[in-house]
C-alpha cells in the first residue's frame, strides 16, 4: 500500500486517467466488434432474400428460402407461424420488433432470446408477395450462441490486455512519482536542517527542471545566510571595538579627573577628550539608528529647495579641520549656474559629509580632493567627489555599498556609511555610482533630479 503523500496522489492520478482511457477504448472496441459480427450475420441473412426469386406457390416458400444454420418461418401478416423448417411450433403470434418493420416494406431485424428455449438469436424478416396478390412474412432465425462465445472470448482477452497495461502503468507511475518525490523529500530534509540553524548542509544531486532550480535557490540562500552571518559577526566584532575605544577613553579620563590634583590645562585637555569621544559614540549610535530607520522605511525627509553649491560649501567647512590635519586641499567646481534640487538638505549634507570624509580618510597627505557639480541632462545634476586615494579593487567594488561590508576592518567604522548614503540617495529618486582603480583613486557620483522638473509635495515619510 502506498502511504499518503504526493506519491499516492501522482500514482492515483496517472492510474485513473489511464484506467478511464482504457475503459473507453474497451467499450468502443467491443461495441465495434459486436456490431461487426452482428451486421455480418444480418447481411448474410438478407442476401438470401436478395438472391432468391419469390416462388409462385406459397407451399414452396420454405424450400425456396432454406438456408444453412438458420431456421425459416413463414408467417401471415398477423404474425402467426404458418410454416416452419423445424419441428418446433409456436402457438402464439410472434410479436418481436422485426415484424412491424417488415410490414412497412423494409427488412426487419431483431435480436433477443428465443421464446421457450431462452437462446440468444437474431431474426431477419421480409414481406414476400405470391403472384403479386397474397403476402406472407418470411423470417430467418439463427442462433447467436457461437458468436456470443467468440465475443466473450474477445472481451476476456481485451480485458486481460487492459489489466496488464494498468499494471505496467502502475509500476511506471510509482517510479515516476518516486523520481519526483524523492528529490522533494531530500530538499525538505535539508530545509528542515536549515530551519534549525544548520546552514552548512547543502542539497546534493543534479535534479532537472524546476526541482533543480529549487535546490539551487535553497543552496544559494544558505550561502547568502552564511555570508550574512559572517558579515554580522564581523560587524559585531567591529562595532564592539569601535565602542570600546571611546568608552575606554571616557572612563579613563573620568576616573583621572575625579581623583583631582590637576591644573586647569590638564583638566581642559581631559574634558576635551571626553567630549570628543562622546561625539564619536553619538555618531556611531546615530549611524546605526539611521540604518535601522532606512531598513524599516521609517526615515522622514523634510523636503524643500536646496542649493547644491551652498550645501557643498557647508560640507567643506565641516570637514576642513580634518582635511587640514593631513594637509589635504578641497577643491569645489560649482558649475555655471545654481543647481536647485527638491530634497532634505540635512540628509543630503549627511550624504556628502560621508563621501568627503571617506575621501579624506583614504587619500595620502598633501593630496587634492575635487568636488564637481555638472548638468548631465536638462532635468538632472551630477555631484562628484574625486580623490587620488588608495582606490578599491574590482573584486570589492560591487560590495562596498553592502551593509556592514568593510574592505579593511582594521581601519575602523561600522561598514554602514555607504549603505546609508545609497539609501538616502534612493529616497531622493537619485542614483549613486562608484568608479575606482586600485592605487589610482576613487570617484563617487550622485545623480539627483533638478527642481525645475519636480513639484514640491511637503514632507515625505
Amino acid at each position: 500500500m502506498i502511504k499518503k503523500g504526493m506519491t499516492r496522489q501522482i500514482v492515483l492520478h496517472y492510474f485513473l486517467v489511464v484506467f478511464l482511457t482504457i475503459l473507453l477504448v474497451e467499450m468502443v472496441f467491443l461495441f465495434a466488434i459486436r456490431t461487426y459480427y452482428y451486421d455480418g450475420i444480418s447481411n448474410y441473412l438478407q442476401s438470401s432474400f436478395d438472391n432468391t426469386s419469390a416462388p409462385t406457390n406459397s407451399r414452396d416458400l420454405i424450400s425456396t428460402y432454406t438456408l444453412d444454420k438458420a431456421e425459416v418461418q413463414v408467417l401471415d401478416l398477423k404474425g402467426n407461424v404458418i410454416q416452419n423448417s423445424t419441428p418446433f411450433r409456436l402457438d402464439k403470434p410472434i410479436q418481436t420488433g422485426d415484424i412491424p418493420q417488415a410490414l412497412t416494406g423494409s427488412t426487419g431485424r431483431w435480436i433477443g432470446k428465443q421464446a421457450g428455449t431462452g437462446e440468444d438469436v437474431m431474426a431477419v424478416t421480409r414481406m414476400i408477395q405470391i403472384n403479386g396478390d397474397k403476402s406472407y412474412l418470411v423470417r430467418y432465425v439463427t442462433s447467436l450462441e457461437l458468436v456470443n462465445q467468440k465475443l466473450f472470448y474477445i472481451t476476456l482477452v481485451s480485458t486481460g490486455i487492459g489489466i496488464i497495461i494498468l499494471i505496467i502503468v502502475l509500476i511506471v507511475s510509482v517510479g515516476l512519482a518516486n523520481s519526483i518525490v524523492k528529490p522533494i523529500n531530500n530538499i525538505i530534509n535539508v530545509s528542515t536542517l536549515m530551519a534549525k540553524g544548520d546552514f552548512n548542509v547543502r542539497i546534493k544531486g543534479n535534479y532537472p527542471h524546476e526541482i533543480g532550480d529549487l535546490a539551487s535557490t535553497l543552496n544559494y540562500m544558505a550561502d547568502e545566510i552564511v555570508q550574512s552571518n559572517q558579515v554580522k559577526d564581523d560587524f559585531i566584532s567591529s562595532i564592539s571595538h569601535e565602542l570600546r575605544t571611546p568608552l575606554t577613553g571616557i572612563k579613563g579620563w573620568s576616573e583621572t579627573l575625579v581623583s583631582g590634583g590637576f591644573d586647569p590645562e590638564e583638566t581642559k585637555l581631559g574634558m576635551s577628550i571626553i567630549s570628543k569621544e562622546t561625539d564619536r559614540l553619538i555618531g556611531l549610535v546615530e549611524e546605526m539608528l539611521d540604518f535601522s530607520k532606512l531598513q524599516q522605511n521609517q526615515m522622514k525627509l523634510v523636503m524643500g529647495e536646496v542649493n547644491m553649491k551652498e550645501l557643498l560649501q557647508e560640507t567643506m567647512l565641516n570637514v576642513w579641520a580634518k582635511a587640514e590635519q593631513k594637509h589635504i586641499s578641497l577643491n569645489l567646481q560649482p558649475g555655471e549656474r545654481p543647481f536647485l534640487v527638491y530634497a532634505d538638505g540635512n540628509r543630503l549634507k549627511q550624504v556628502f559629509l560621508n563621501l568627503v570624509d571617506n575621501a579624506i580618510k583614504f587619500s595620502p597627505d598633501g593630496s587634492i580632493i575635487s568636488l564637481m557639480i555638472t548638468e548631465i541632462a536638462p532635468d538632472k545634476v551630477r555631484i562628484s567627489v574625486k580623490d587620488p586615494g588608495i582606490g578599491i579593487s574590482p573584486e570589492f567594488l560591487e560590495k562596498v555599498k553592502d551593509r556592514f561590508f568593510q574592505v579593511n576592518p582594521n581601519q575602523g567604522g561600522t561598514g554602514l556609511g555607504l549603505a546609508i548614503t545609497q539609501q538616502i540617495v534612493k529616497l531622493h529618486q537619485g542614483e549613486m555610482h562608484i568608479e575606482s582603480e586600485l592605487d589610482q583613486g576613487t570617484t563617487v557620483s550622485v545623480d539627483l533630479p533638478l527642481l525645475d522638473n519636480q513639484q514640491p509635495s511637503g514632507s515625505l515619510a
